[in-house]
């Protein structure tokens, strides 16, 4: 009887402390608030209802709702169509919007991990085989490391997530967003992603990555810039801008991305148009608001 009282003691104690590491941000984003969406009325009434509108915009209001949803609605090809583009591009940009925001706050999060931890640190280690930098069975990182894994984790401005989501989805229409969350064009190897309609066979069996949920696929995006070597250029330039105390734009640093698209040049060309045209720089400096989750499912 006295042993189970300990055991049970120690449990407490473990769920305490448990509690005590919880961040706000994780708080906020657990057990979410699911809300059925039937129409544009619908998803209209929660923009409203979250001060989330283009009048809240012109404001100046640069507060963005944590909001998700589980997938892009089966119906949302033939919707957009029947539409004006231009609100097309604002129901796009306002859904995926908290979710960069979202993929950011988890990746400072683990910056600030980097920052402090020691160099034994379990959570400092998990991290820097995340992001590439040692492999798995590591027992500690060396200062070298750790200052390698500081250029890795870090944020991509939303200006820059947004345009590349809108030209790699067709704003969300494209067949690899609808069957599977597919947001950035991920290229995958493993026989599970999705296969292109016309595979190009010299390039191997290859598909475009799935996801369970679209943060999921913001995430895998930011994860695939953050540790892919292609794009060390992009973490490189944006180390430098930091280390000048400087901040970086999507405009900016969307010039090194030359290698994300066979179409090169003329791909940075048009993701700084549509940054640009669209007016995506004016969501670099918009924050999470400390609402509970809305989960939007259909």
């Amino acid at each position: 009887m006295k042993k189970l009282l300990v055991i049970t003691l120690m449990a407490l104690l473990f769920i305490s402390a448990c509690s005590e590491n919880t961040s706000p941000a994780d708080k906020l984003m657990s057990n979410p608030k699911e809300v059925k969406i039937t129409s544009l009325e619908d998803l209209d009434a929660v923009f409203t209802e979250l001060h989330y509108t283009q009048e809240d915009w012109e404001k100046g209001d640069k507060e963005v709702p944590r909001l998700t949803f589980e997938k892009v609605n089966p119906k949302w090809q033939e919707i957009s169509e029947n539409m004006p583009v231009e609100n097309k591009k604002t129901i796009f940009l306002r859904l995926m919007l908290p979710l960069v925001l979202v993929s950011n706050e988890r990746i400072l999060q683990e910056r600030e991990i980097v920052k402090s931890a020691k160099l034994t640190s379990t959570e400092l280690i998990a991290i820097g085989v995340k992001y590439k930098v040692v492999d798995k069975g590591t027992d500690s990182l060396t200062k070298q490391q750790q200052q390698d894994l500081l250029t890795r984790v870090n944020t991509i401005p939303p200006s820059l997530a947004l345009a590349q989501a809108a030209e790699e989805s067709a704003w969300g229409t494209s067949r690899f967003a609808l069957e599977g969350n597919a947001f950035f064009g991920q290229w995958d190897f493993s026989g599970n992603g999705i296969k292109p309609k016309q595979q190009r066979t010299e390039l191997g069996n290859y598909g475009i990555k799935r996801f369970d949920s679209p943060l999921a696929s913001v995430e895998g995006y930011m994860l695939n810039i953050n540790s892919t070597s292609a794009y060390q250029s992009l973490r490189d330039l944006r180390a430098k801008e930091v280390a000048a105390g400087k901040t970086y734009s999507g405009t900016l640093l969307a010039g090194t991305l030359i290698k994300y698209s066979e179409r090169g040049q003329a791909y940075i060309d048009g993701l700084r148009h549509l940054i640009s045209y669209n007016k995506l720089g004016l969501t670099d400096d918009t924050y999470l608001s400390n609402n509970k989750l809305v989960h939007l499912v259909y």
